[in-house]
């Protein structure tokens, strides 16, 4: 079945070459048994990839299971896997099969599955191992036929650091690894399912469509998502049901964005902003440079007129105030030494005393290109991070597709 095919059946929105190389991956371990392991962060739709998985393997007629580890309190966890026996607890009044018996000859989907007890952990492994298992309170050893597809938001090396999670029954369920990259990482995929949720919020509450100014467009597309589709969703629909104005401005969606620690959220420029004298962030950059110029244009100034004897304007308090300051002059002849009185306004005196001045030297005006500056910074942001671009873009607060961009744009190797 084609990459397409699946997206349109079990509604996969997104061009995305990472998202494609995931179900594609899911498409050629289905037929097989192996034991799948599915990561990503949370909300980034990992629980379509099982169902992809069951519905082109050989098992697709038989049960599919779904379980949420971490919903599960720790007392149970085992009775729901493996079963029980009447009696073997308080409150177990009769023998129930577990989802590991009842799903016999299917797939069973462990989502969260970092979230088990290390005693828990232990009993799946034989499972994954066997095919084998013990219901709570039962001596008596059963059979399952079942494929395992697991899931989990959590880095997992770190979880075995911590002694959390088992070291082999990681390696027994990642045997054939899927990930499933975030929003932001697929950045060109956020407007499309944009489009579609507001499509389908819109027949479902039976309202007009929502539509997005350019402005919010790019908005949309460089905030970071934490929540991944899942909040890209929740924002949709808290759009499409509270704003009575279907032309969503950025100014308007910059309210249903919350600002995380790690946000790449990008100052937006708004009319009443430009009149309050805040500034985007390309703004407040020209606005760096030019008080740079304009700092070292008055610099020239003052140097140009100590060098030529003449008078400075200091604006000071009435405190005198002494400055002392050798000025030499040297010809290709002969050096005369000559010290002078330099009177610039009441209260200050300024005894300027012989200093050097070579003919051949002349002042170098620095480059004050925002082209050039912005390159430098870029070229700093990445080698401070070892070539890192993840982080190069967090230093410079852009996303990772700007830096990018500019990289390709400056010719940086």
């Amino acid at each position: 079945m084609k990459i397409q095919d699946l997206k349109q059946r079990f509604g996969i929105i997104g061009n995305s070459p990472t998202l494609d190389h995931a179900i594609d991956i899911a498409r050629q371990v289905a037929p097989t048994d192996l034991s799948v392991l599915i990561t990503g962060e949370s909300g980034t739709g990992k629980e379509i990839f099982p169902q992809i998985i069951h519905f082109l393997s050989s098992r697709k007629h038989g049960p599919y299971i779904a379980v949420n580890c971490g919903a599960i309190p720790e007392g149970t966890i085992d009775s729901e896997l493996f079963g029980h026996e009447k009696g073997s607890f308080t409150g177990a009044h009769d023998a129930r099969k577990g989802y590991f018996e009842a799903g016999n000859g299917g797939t069973i989907f462990l989502d969260e599955v970092a979230e088990l007890p290390i005693l828990t952990q232990v009993r799946l492994l034989r499972v994954l191992e066997t095919g084998e298992f013990l219901r709570v309170g039962s001596s008596k050893v059963q059979k399952t036929n079942v494929r395992v597809v697991a899931a989990t938001n959590v880095n997992v090396t770190d979880a075995i650091e911590r002694g959390k999670f088992r070291e082999d029954l990681y390696y027994r369920l990642n045997t054939v690894p899927i990930h499933v990259s975030s929003l932001r990482d697929r950045s060109e995929d956020i407007f499309l399912l944009f489009r579609k949720f507001a499509a389908d919020f819109a027949d479902r509450y039976k309202m007009p469509i929502i539509h997005l100014q350019p402005e919010a467009q790019r908005l949309l597309i460089e905030y970071r998502w934490p929540g991944n589709v899942r909040q890209l969703k929740n924002v949709t629909e808290q759009l499409s049901i509270l704003e009575q104005n279907k032309i969503v401005t950025a100014e308007v969606l910059l309210k249903y964005l919350p600002k995380d620690s790690n946000s790449t959220l990008p100052m937006v420029l708004r009319e009443e902003a430009k009149n309050s004298g805040e500034f985007s962030e390309r703004e407040l950059l020209y606005k760096v440079l030019f008080e740079m110029k304009k700092d070292l244009s008055e610099l020239k100034k003052v140097v140009g007129t100590i060098v030529s004897g003449g008078g400075i304007n200091l604006a000071v308090d009435e405190t005198p105030l002494n400055y002392n300051a050798s000025v030499y002059n040297d010809s290709n002849t002969n050096s005369n030494q000559h010290s002078n009185i330099i009177q610039s306004q009441p209260g200050v005196t300024i005894q300027s005393a012989p200093m050097k001045i070579h003919a051949h030297e002349e002042m170098i005006d620095e480059s004050l290109s925002l082209s050039d500056k912005e390159k430098e910074m870029i070229i700093k942001a990445i080698e401070k991070h070892k070539g890192k671009r993840k982080y190069a873009a967090q230093e410079l607060g852009i996303s990772e597709r700007t830096l990018y961009r500019k990289i390709n744009e400056y010719n940086i190797k």
